[in-house]
């Protein structure tokens, strides 16, 4: 599986907190994640993890543009969660792509540790037939 992982700057210690914890099954997938949330998750865990441009660069919208190319199975997005946050029109999209195009997104530590114990029991497998990046489609040519 394809594992887009971003984290707001509030969010960063608790997401590399949650990959040490699922070291384990991330070790399994492929990783990205925007350039900061990279450095921390892959200090903390010695995980590779595909490096994309920082959130300020374009990160966000590098994020949605695999999603909407099938590039992407799951997101694990850890916002901001204050209340003077304000939501950027590059999160809304990336938002709006995974509803667009069924992809499971976790915006909380709840959700994600939901997502990732369904990953593990092959809950998330459909995402392998309709993913032209997947083990099992590219075996097919």
């Amino acid at each position: 599986m394809e594992i887009a992982i971003i984290a707001h700057d509030l969010k960063k210690e608790l997401m590399a907190q949650f990959c040490i914890a699922y070291c384990g099954t991330l070790s399994k997938h492929n990783l990205c994640a925007t350039a900061v949330t990279a450095s921390y998750i892959s200090e903390a865990t010695g995980l590779h993890i595909d490096r994309l441009m920082s959130g300020e660069y374009g990160g966000e919208e590098q994020v949605a543009s695999r999603i909407a190319y099938n590039e992407i199975d799951i997101l694990l997005y850890f916002r901001d969660t204050r209340p003077t946050a304000t939501v950027k029109p590059a999160e809304m999209e990336l938002l709006r792509a995974c509803d667009q195009f069924n992809i499971p997104v976790a915006t909380n530590i709840a959700t994600a540790e939901t997502i990732i114990t369904a990953l593990e029991r092959g809950d998330l497998d459909w995402r392998n037939f309709i993913n032209p990046h997947s083990e099992y489609n590219q075996k097919k040519k």
